[in-house]
């Protein structure tokens, strides 16, 4: 019986030394689209995505930062997105995280033909040779994913302390499920660093590579240059409902395309971006049966389970019942799992 699925679409961050040669292994169903992609990244002169993913190592240098990072994720949403099996799947929406609402965009319509490389690379390549501020991940739920008071409570007072120090700019930059990610300056997250008590035997709080202060008001520039840069001719009418960073709706024949390039290219640059609430509007407005995460990666799978278990959606009172679901009923397919792509695909 074929189920409903909503497709979510990952951020920065996920293709890693691990994901090295994804493309190679997944990318043959997609290849006129990689290969478009690669033709538009050698006309400006830039490493493709198909050179980048056939490297016979990761590098920081050259797979993290956003003027090489993003269309390659990008490469990679579509490249599964393409395989998904539509006998076993009806996509009833399109959501994604952080730069995953340029791929979601791209993968539902929204976009003129072809200009899923010219927003993806555009937005990817604001910062080259600098970027403004950057990230801090930090854990607000306890070690069976239920929102713990005492981290969230400890995470406030500590932003409230160095935002008011000289020198310091900090901000809620994304809601990922159980992880709140701060945007600020290099001396915040550097206090911060200091500041917040070590969680998940010493892993958080950690700094992104490479990440800037996205999602924040000290993206103001950057939505600006934006709007100057990327021209309403870009956007299209959605061929499939969409959920953005604040739990909104763009549907199908009913989206002004002036309000959605106002979203993409303001909005979501420079305020929260609340991935948990759009996966919950997602479940709630269109109760799917089952959650697909596009590759590359896997990272986002915890988080979004996290939102299920808070909301208690599939019966789900915590990681272990999540983990115990998952062997026999899945609700969340991580198409960078080779087991879940495999569960997943024609």
């Amino acid at each position: 019986m074929k189920k409903t699925a909503a497709v979510i679409c990952p951020g920065r961050g996920t293709y890693t030394k691990t994901e090295l040669g994804y493309l190679k292994k997944h990318g043959a169903a997609a290849k006129h689209l990689i290969d478009r992609l690669d033709q538009r990244l050698k006309k400006i002169g830039k490493p493709t995505i198909s050179d980048l993913d056939g490297a016979e190592r990761f590098s920081l240098k050259t797979h993290t930062p956003g003027e090489f990072a993003s269309t390659l994720i990008y490469g990679c949403s579509a490249a599964d997105f393409t395989v998904i099996d539509r006998d076993k799947f009806d996509i009833v929406a399109v959501t994604g995280n952080s730069m995953g609402w340029y791929s979601a965009l791209g993968l539902a319509g929204a976009l003129a033909p072809g200009a899923d490389f010219d927003l993806i690379d555009t937005m990817g390549s604001m910062m080259t040779g600098g970027i403004i501020g950057g990230q801090l991940i930090y854990p607000v739920v306890d070690d069976d994913w239920h929102f713990s008071s005492e981290n969230y409570g400890i995470l406030v007072h500590a932003l409230k302390e160095v935002g008011m120090m000289a020198g310091c700019e900090v901000y809620p930059s994304i809601n990922f499920g159980g992880y709140a990610i701060i945007g600020g300056n290099e001396k915040a997250l550097q206090t911060l660093m200091k500041s917040l008590p070590l969680k998940d035997e010493g892993r958080y709080p950690f700094i992104l590579v490479n990440h800037a202060a996205f999602h924040t008001p000290m993206m103001n520039p950057i939505s600006e240059k934006a709007f100057h840069q990327l021209g309403l001719d870009l956007f299209s009418d959605p061929k499939l409902p969409l959920v953005d960073g604040r739990g909104g709706i763009w549907q199908p024949k009913s989206t002004s395309i002036e309000d959605l390039r106002n979203y993409t290219l303001g909005h979501q640059v420079t305020e929260t971006y609340d991935f948990s609430k759009a996966i919950t509007v997602t479940m709630k407005e269109f109760a799917p049966d089952a959650l697909i995460i596009l590759g590359p990666g896997s990272s986002s799978g915890g988080a979004v389970a996290q939102v299920l278990i808070d909301s208690g959606w599939f019966g789900l009172s915590g990681k272990k019942a999540f983990v115990e679901r998952q062997k026999t009923n899945p609700v969340i397919y991580s198409m960078g799992r080779e087991e879940q792509y495999q569960d997943v695909v024609k």
